[in-house]
């Protein structure tokens, strides 16, 4: 294959993958209330680390790597986890690159035998999760829609039109076209969007004059790491949602390349991943996990050279020191970032019943356990005081929905589907 066709085909993974990108740091700093520069550095470093991530895990060595043709981004299951550990009156964003960086740790630690643990993670748990932290986020996704929250002109006619005119080419660019046009309809509508807003008056230009042409990364920007135990927690389960996810991704590329793998390729994938992680909290970046995107567009292409994923790679991280790039996704209306965020949490939350349907059709036992689980961490994401009497140690586990949600989950299906008799044709079977 040659350079211009190998670029080509990398610059079609980078499209293909980037809204989903951008996204994830221009929905947490603007939650956490970042400026434009702080905002511009978030998102330029979000790009590099997907693709020192990407050269990870596409490299095929004796600890890290899967091999394969497979592209990273930051998880949205982290999403919710991090604004939720930044906006903690008792944490903050510091706790944030800590969590990370634990939590990537304990991710290269136990990569050997995560393969044992896999047990505890069925459907019945990843798939209650999932809905969790996807239900978690519509509120940020309607606050912006609605022109964000604290705006003098929240929820104005001009905003929610904006919003939904958005929404509307979003949805029929993904309705009226195939392959990988519909691939990036995300991306088309926050283009199209914006192009809207600015009309509108609504888009800032000034982020992208203000910012140079080349920066240089720098590790703790926004502060030394510290060390919250409930922050670690959740940041850990997140992992381990991503690892169990990241399976399904090596197992579908592996099939797609002919390639059989067994658990020392698992296990570099899995290490690959964590160091990831530990390097993205050191930049103040995010933990990262591959983009199934990608792998459609792998086999839609039908193209396995693991070349053109590392010349994606290699754009990407080239990108990361480009700040006026990064800058011109800062201008983006929140409106139009609210309806995209729409779109995505509500991907993330159908990605989560698709995983729970076969299952609790299955049983009863398992409708019941995702029913207490989802019901369970979205009343504590809504109601977050209700265990605020308990002891300390005790609201490690209760003091955050999806903690509290994923804990329930991983004890219910022990209970019910571990241990004990089972009761698959209990007569009442599906009768919920």
């Amino acid at each position: 294959m040659n350079a211009f066709k190998s670029t080509t085909l990398a610059i079609q993974h980078l499209l293909a993958m980037y809204a989903g990108a951008i996204l994830v740091p221009l929905i947490i700093g603007g939650a956490l209330g970042f400026d434009s520069k702080q905002m511009t550095y978030l998102v330029a470093i979000d790009i590099m680390m997907c693709g020192i991530a990407t050269l990870l895990q596409v490299y095929s060595g004796k600890f890290i790597g899967i091999g394969l043709p497979v592209v990273l981004g930051c998880t949205f299951t982290a999403v919710s986890p991090i604004i939720a550990i930044g906006t903690n009156p008792e944490q903050g964003i510091t706790d944030i690159y800590g969590s990370i960086i634990a939590s990537g740790l304990i991710v290269m630690v136990i990569a050997g035998f995560f393969g044992k643990l896999v047990k505890f993670f069925p459907p019945v748990v990843t798939g209650s999760v999932v809905s969790i932290i996807g239900i978690s986020l519509l509120p940020v996704a309607l606050n912006n829609m609605a022109g964000g929250q604290g705006a003098e002109d929240f929820a104005s006619g001009s905003n929610v039109a904006l919003a939904f005119i958005t929404l509307v080419i979003i949805l029929v660019v993904y309705r009226f076209t195939t392959g990988f046009v519909r691939a990036i309809s995300i991306l088309i509508g926050l283009v199209v969007g914006t192009v809207l807003g600015a009309f509108m008056g609504k888009v800032d230009f000034s982020p992208v004059s203000d910012a140079g042409v080349f920066h240089m990364v720098q590790p703790f920007y926004f502060g030394m790491p510290t060390f919250d135990a409930t922050a670690i927690l959740t940041m850990t389960l997140v992992a381990m949602v991503s690892l169990v996810e990241s399976s399904g991704v090596y197992f579908a590329l592996s099939d797609i390349c002919n390639k059989k793998l067994d658990s020392k390729d698992l296990a570099r994938g899995y290490r690959s991943e964590g160091l990831a992680s530990v390097i993205g909290g050191i930049f103040n970046a995010f933990p990262y996990t591959t983009f199934s995107q990608n792998v459609g567009l792998t086999r839609m292409s039908g193209v396995k050279n693991r070349k053109v994923i590392y010349i994606t790679g290699g754009l990407l991280v080239a990108l990361g020191f480009l700040p006026k790039i990064a800058a011109l996704t800062t201008i983006i209306p929140t409106p139009v970032l609210g309806a995209a965020m729409l779109a995505m949490f509500g991907m993330v939350i159908t990605q989560g019943m698709g995983m729970l349907v076969p299952v609790m059709n299955e049983s009863a036992e398992n409708a019941m356990i995702a029913a207490i689980a989802v019901g369970l961490g979205v009343g504590v994401s809504v109601v977050p005081d209700i265990f605020a009497s308990l002891p300390s140690y005790v609201s490690v586990l209760t003091s955050n929905g999806i903690v509290c949600g994923s804990v329930t989950a991983i004890i219910l299906n022990i209970l019910f589907n571990m241990i004990g008799p089972k009761h698959k044709n209990d007569p009442m079977h599906g009768e919920i």
